[in-house]
């Protein structure tokens, strides 16, 4: 595990030390700055619109520094020839992509406070002191980073296949397919025959279900969050991880780095 862990940190060096991931979190804070006017025209449901767009920027920001820096933390690696000289060492190529995909999620983990901070300065300007109810916005930002670290899995597995440009839209399209994914299993099509419903419904336990992370609309509106959604939800994307990693460890290991 020291091997690891090496390899995380170095990667979470690498990823702060990146100026565009400060553009993002700007641009993050930017926008839940921007919904305290918004808020200030909502009248009577200014925390809502608040929260709302506060964890829609935390989840849009965290989605693009997932995909674009998943997708480059190996490839960038091959392209500067920096790989060869890391794995002439005891270093398993499983490893390198475990320590990567640690070293992101923490990356990733550090912006999603600095954004939930940002998402409490605008609730507390809005209205102080802030109430017990708040706190939920901590589970929602929980959640959003437990999906995230489902992407980075995914990001990093698609750029052991291919290229980055191919592994970025593959990605995208898989988190596009999961946002759905829940829709496919209970979709009622006329046209389609018993077999090609099986098969949808078949894929759509293949793809990652995001609606399982999803709490923002009862957050904004002050809803509790059941406990056992937060544990079941935890559960879930430490499988999806473990196994999306297992398999980019293995395409990864038998992948001609020459």
């Amino acid at each position: 595990m020291r091997n690891v862990w090496t390899v995380a940190t170095n990667a979470f060096r690498e990823a702060v030390r990146d100026r565009v991931l400060y553009n993002l979190v700007f641009f993050a804070l930017l926008m839940i700055g921007a919904s305290i006017l918004v808020g200030q025209i909502s009248i009577g449901i200014e925390e809502t619109v608040i929260v709302s767009l506060g964890l829609t920027a935390t989840s849009v920001i965290g989605l693009m520094i997932a995909i674009f820096i998943g997708v480059g933390l190996v490839s960038k690696e091959m392209d500067k020839r920096t790989l060869y000289a890391l794995l002439a060492k005891p270093v398993e190529r499983w490893q390198f992509l475990i320590g990567k995909f640690i070293g992101l999620v923490m990356t990733l983990a550090v912006n999603t406070v600095v954004m939930a901070a940002g998402l409490y300065a605008a609730l507390w300007v809005v209205k102080h002191p802030l109430v017990r109810n708040d706190a939920y916005v901590l589970v929602a930002v929980y959640l959003i980073l437990l999906k995230l670290a489902i992407i980075v899995a995914l990001a990093m597995l698609f750029s052991c296949l291919t290229t980055p440009f191919l592994a970025i839209l593959f990605t995208f399209g898989i988190y596009v397919a999961g946002v759905f994914a829940q829709d496919l299993r209970t979709v009622q099509a006329v046209n389609l025959s018993e077999g090609a419903m099986r098969l949808m419904r078949g894929i759509s336990y293949l793809l990652p279900n995001f609606e399982n992370f999803n709490v923002m609309g009862a957050v904004a509106h002050g809803e509790p969050v059941a406990w056992a959604l937060v544990w079941q939800a935890t559960l879930y994307a430490l499988l999806y991880c473990a196994t999306v990693l297992a398999a980019g460890a293995a395409v990864f290991s038998r992948r001609d780095l020459k």
